[in-house]
């Protein structure tokens, strides 16, 4: 499905309700499957948390989890210590092209049954479930935290608990702290001290209720249309001020970008404020929150500001090469960027071509970045119920802003 989006003057102020977190989903329905006592709210209805739903209540050896990166990562632990279950795990084309590697070697170190069906180190792979016979792994903690997230949500699991050892500088930390908090709700303790992980066993846990908080990445993309808006004001239901969520540092991000954060009774209200009057170039380091690079870098582009995003190395490996794709689409509106192994660079722009068609490389985050760019110019979207992985309801909610999808 291609959209095209109508250049409009401004948005209509509007309330709307975002899905649950994907990440907090995913998380918490490994956790509920291991604890069936758990129960869970305000579920993502997101592709990968369908997918995860689905996959953890199959009984066929053949599991497929699409374009989900992250269902791969955390089922790869999960159906390691399914003792007697055999699981062929597989995925999308693109799935296939991703790293597994450092996971599979964690988990191997544990004395897991896990071999490749086609090129080592990446996907499809097979699993047979049994006990482990080590309580400790090593590995390295520059890569993805969704390995270490992995590993760290089936640890209570097993008989003597799990001690990760991490290597190197930590990828993410926000998401590994997600984890750990996410387990201590549910009364599971554990530690993260000097690079190492430890997580006490647990057989058993009290029934509990966890209502997921709404996820900050697809808010993003509200903050950057007021960002590009006059004046407007948009409300997101439900968010915490004390979140889980790395993507939360959004508030501050884009104060400096004219975006005020208020909260009040479990929402945000996003408020245009007058922007900095400065040339100064937008330095961020988002090594603790990579997805919303792709959203900061569009908005910048379209305020005509130049910014410097570091810390992006992740992005290299996402549904798409993210860093190559950027620098691609960005430059087909006029912009003109610089790109690293790990950073963007972005120079301010003096205009902004029109009807110009974006790629989105099946990459959610692609069509949803440059959505509110219809502030400034018209243009399509390509492939554009990519969406659906995170968010399903985008482009509806982008017309009750009174967004011209057509």
């Amino acid at each position: 499905m291609n959209l095209k989006l109508k250049r409009i003057s401004n948005i209509k102020s509007n309330t709307l309700q975002i899905t649950g977190s994907k990440s907090e989903t995913n998380r918490l329905l490994i956790l509920q499957s291991l604890y069936p006592e758990i129960e869970i709210e305000n579920v993502s209805n997101s592709d990968d948390s369908q997918l995860m739903q689905a996959a953890l209540a199959s009984k066929d050896e053949l599991v497929d989890i699409y374009h989900a990166g992250t269902a791969m990562r955390f089922l790869t632990a999960y159906f390691a210590v399914q003792k007697g279950r055999q699981t062929v795990l597989t995925g999308s084309n693109r799935m296939q092209e991703r790293p597994i590697k450092i996971l599979v070697e964690g988990l191997r170190q544990l004395g897991c049954d896990i071999n490749y069906e086609k090129e080592e180190g990446f996907p499809p792979i097979k699993i047979i479930g049994k006990d482990p016979i080590s309580n400790r792994v090593s590995l390295a903690a520059n890569v993805s935290s969704q390995y270490i997230s992995a590993l760290m949500l089936i640890a209570s699991s097993l008989s003597d608990g799990l001690e990760i050892v991490l290597e190197g500088k930590v990828t993410s930390v926000p998401y590994i702290e997600m984890t750990l908090s996410l387990l201590r709700d549910i009364g599971i303790s554990g530690s993260f001290e000097n690079n190492v992980i430890s997580i006490k066993p647990v057989k058993v846990v009290s029934p509990k209720l966890v209502v997921v908080e709404s996820d900050w990445s697809s808010a993003s993309y509200f903050y950057s249309i007021v960002a590009l808006s006059m004046g407007s004001t948009i409300t997101l239901g439900s968010y915490k001020q004390s979140s889980y969520q790395g993507d939360s540092a959004l508030a501050d991000i884009y104060k400096k970008l004219g975006v005020e954060t208020i909260f009040n009774n479990n929402k945000i209200t996003l408020k245009q404020i007058p922007l900095p009057n400065d040339s100064k170039v937008l330095e961020l380091d988002l090594a603790n929150s990579p997805d919303i690079a792709q959203t900061i870098a569009v908005t910048c582009f379209g305020l005509g500001k130049a910014c410097y995003l570091k810390g992006l190395h992740t992005l290299k490996i996402k549904e798409t090469d993210r860093l190559e794709a950027l620098k691609t689409e960005i430059e087909k509106l006029g912009g003109e960027v610089t790109i690293t192994e790990d950073s963007l660079r972005l120079a301010p722009a003096r205009s902004i071509r029109s009807e110009i068609s974006i790629d989105t490389y099946h990459d959610h985050r692609m069509a949803m970045a440059f959505a509110p760019l219809a502030l400034r110019t018209t243009l399509f979207i390509n492939d554009a119920d990519v969406v659906s992985k995170s968010y399903p309801d985008f482009w509806d909610d982008l017309k009750k802003l009174d967004f011209k999808v057509l």
